[in-house]
């Protein structure tokens, strides 16, 4: 067994007993039976963690999303400007993909995901940003606030962020200048880095060293399953693993790992890369963590048996399956997701009666 660190153990103290690895409760208060289906941790953000938190929740009520908060664009990167908060869009994202499929949760889903549209300083603002960020100055507390607004929404599953500061991505990018395509420069912010022409050679945070979320690290350690991906590789995926707490927690867990590899490569960021060469710079930035299933679409997949020799580097085995939308755009389709995830689940975990 891997000995616990002590930065795992502080945390574990800091935590009340039971508030973290308590999962969410039912719309009108009902708690969820424990040992009834997986308790599972979704990690990522965007739309990534959205289409694989619609494909979860439709399996398992015992769900828990870890965001990224490095986002410095837009509506979010607006509020964190001014107001120093972390930023809320992938959050509010999160939560919106937990809302149920009936009228109450598809009313609130829209409702949060609302863009006002003006000439003046509301412009392009989502209606979720504010909300959240309201209930963070009124509260003072990330996870209290976005429980509460999970209530709400009758989400099917709790949100928290990864890190309780805001965070800065940086990469290292080789040719961000078209005109200087051999130099290698550093970039700042996740919206440049998503956006760079160049080719991502390594990420970091600044803070190098930033706290992880006590809840988020818990719900890790408690889970039956941890889901990383699928998303914008070094900008939504990565950064989880660059935050000590959180990859220690990923390391030591006793909970069965799922990378799900996204669709095809994100324009900019992965331009050109192949399903194998995402898992070749996920081991680059955390070489100590280990997997068990590589998730991937049977279509964007050329070569089987690289991607195997890749996956076996991390110990793990491959997993294909039909998850794309069947219009042929990039998008995964939620129902066949959430069947991958439930074989996976069921041939791969701990048996049992959890429907």
């Amino acid at each position: 067994m891997t000995r616990r660190t002590p930065r795992l153990s502080r945390l574990r103290r800091a935590v009340p007993e039971g508030r973290a690895a308590r999962p969410a409760e039912t719309r009108g208060g009902r708690p969820r039976r424990r040992g009834t289906q997986p308790k599972v941790v979704a990690l990522g953000g965007g739309m990534g963690l959205s289409a694989s938190l619609a494909a979860l929740r439709r399996i398992t009520g015992d769900l828990t999303a870890v965001v990224t908060v490095a986002d410095d664009g837009g509506s979010s990167g607006r509020l964190r400007d001014e107001l120093g908060v972390l930023p809320p869009g992938d959050l509010r994202k999160a939560l919106a993909a937990l809302c149920g499929d009936d009228d109450w949760g598809q009313t609130w889903a829209r409702v949060i995901q609302h863009r006002f549209q003006s000439k003046g300083d509301l412009h392009e603002h989502a209606v979720g940003n504010l909300l959240i960020v309201a209930l963070w100055e009124q509260l003072g507390d990330h996870v209290q606030a976005l429980d509460l607004v999970g209530r709400l929404l009758g989400a099917h599953g709790r949100v928290l962020p990864m890190s309780a500061v805001p965070l800065e991505l940086q990469a290292l990018v080789k040719g961000h200048d078209p005109e200087r395509p051999d130099d290698i420069d550093t970039v700042r912010g996740q919206a440049t880095v998503a956006l760079t022409p160049g080719e991502v050679q390594s990420v970091h945070l600044v803070p190098n060293d930033p706290p992880a979320v006590p809840e988020a690290v818990a719900a890790v350690l408690d889970a039956d399953w941890v889901v990383l991906g699928p998303g914008s590789w070094f900008s939504s995926v990565i950064p989880h693993l660059l935050v000590p707490e959180l990859l220690d927690a990923l390391v030591e867990t006793k909970a069965r790992r799922v990378l799900s590899l996204n669709l095809a490569p994100q324009p900019g960021e992965t331009e050109g890369f192949s399903p194998q060469r995402h898992l070749e710079v996920l081991g680059r930035h955390a070489p100590k963590l280990a997997l068990d299933v590589v998730l991937a679409d049977e279509a964007a997949v050329p070569d089987r048996d690289l991607l195997t020799d890749a996956a076996k580097r991390f110990g793990a085995a491959v997993e294909l399956a039909p998850v794309a939308r069947p219009d042929g755009s990039p998008r995964h389709d939620p129902e066949l997701l959430a069947a991958a995830y439930d074989r996976i689940f069921r041939m791969h975990g701990r048996i049992g009666p959890w429907r």
